[in-house]
């Protein structure tokens, strides 16, 4: 029972990090994204004067893949998950070879004569 309660414990802390690290992460975005509009109305390189908006757009990106793995991918294929996987394939494993253990049984007692 002690294990199972550190476990829990385990999993709970570093979901908060994980949260805790994609917050970080929006702050920054929202800044950088500010700080990246500053500067492209007083900077101005070349030909393309909205340098700022593909930046942000792609470092949005990156940011909606940070919360799609925090909320949606570790939410559903956590521990408790990979245990059930393990599981079900063990569970198969399992099944098969007692089938070919009982064709291996049939097999050698049907002896040619």
């Amino acid at each position: 029972m002690e294990k199972e309660q550190h476990e829990q414990y385990e999993y709970a802390r570093k979901r908060l990090n994980q949260k805790k690290e994609l917050y970080f992460h929006f702050v920054l975005f929202l800044l950088g994204s500010l700080f990246l509009a500053i500067a492209n109305h007083f900077l101005v390189f070349g030909y393309d004067s909205n340098w700022s908006i593909w930046v942000i757009t792609v470092w949005f990106f990156l940011f909606i893949l940070h919360f799609i793995k925090i909320y949606i991918t570790d939410r559903f294929m956590n521990k408790n998950w990979e245990r059930e996987q393990i599981d079900r394939l063990v569970a198969q494993q399992q099944k098969k070879i007692a089938q070919l253990q009982t064709q291996a049984d049939e097999d050698s007692s049907i002896k040619p004569q």
